[in-house]
């Protein structure tokens, strides 16, 4: 482990945080790991739900990366059309061992053409709008195709960042982080994805995002239309 291992995270407004953060806990506990937090400039960054984080490096200095991880967020949206963000992500692609995202992240992913032929997930309420971007849903907590990775809605984040470090540095690494971490989860309710809650309290959850499922499906539709006719 000579030569460091470049990880970069995209850190972009509205960003949910624990989509970004969970990672970023896991792959700065990795030996031979170092980490970027990037964004199209150097000053902080507010996630959707108030938390500051300042990125450290830029598009324009920003290593050539090993691994790209894209988090998710209502900031996801504006992203899927911005260009500049979109041909950052095709760039770090091309010599990228992993091209990884967490949450809706994969959906940035996608508008930037990377997931097309691939099987990918997202969180469990815009998993569908893959398809319209050419990749197959997947209703897992973590999938890999190649050498996309991709993790389900924003708890998932750490899974995926422990599931890579196995990938990169081996299991034993994986578990060592896992229990530094204390990283045992016994939640006090099973109500936690659409299989375990009640159908009333997923149809309460459905009824309160509507209106933001709708919005972002527009943007992932015109963002299907960009990349047919490119």
């Amino acid at each position: 482990m000579t030569t460091p291992l470049h990880i970069g995270l995209l850190l972009f407004p509205d960003v949910t945080q624990l989509d970004l953060t969970g990672p970023f806990e896991v792959f700065a506990r990795t030996p031979g790991v170092v980490c970027h937090l990037i964004w199209k400039e150097i000053k902080p960054v507010r996630s959707d739900r108030g938390l500051m984080l300042v990125p450290d490096c830029t598009f324009d200095n920003c290593p050539p990366l090993d691994v790209i991880c894209v988090p998710g967020g209502p900031g996801q949206i504006a992203l899927m059309s911005d260009e500049e963000t979109l041909s950052f992500l095709r760039r770090q692609a091309q010599h990228a061992q992993f091209i990884t995202s967490v949450c809706t992240g994969s959906l940035v992913l996608g508008a930037a053409g990377l997931l097309h032929g691939y099987r990918a997930t997202s969180h469990w309420s815009s998993r569908d709008q893959l398809a319209l971007l050419g990749a197959e849903p997947v209703e897992a907590r973590v999938v890999r195709d190649r050498n996309r990775l991709t993790g389900a809605g924003v708890s998932s984040g750490i899974d995926f960042a422990l599931t890579l470090v196995a990938e990169i540095r081996g299991n034993d690494v994986a578990q060592a982080i896992q229990l530094q971490m204390e990283y045992d989860p016994e939640p006090p309710f099973h109500a936690g994805s659409p299989q375990s809650a009640t159908p009333e309290q997923l149809m309460t959850a459905r009824s309160q995002m509507a209106d933001f499922i709708a919005t972002r499906r527009r943007a992932t539709e015109r963002a299907a239309q960009h990349l047919s006719r490119d």
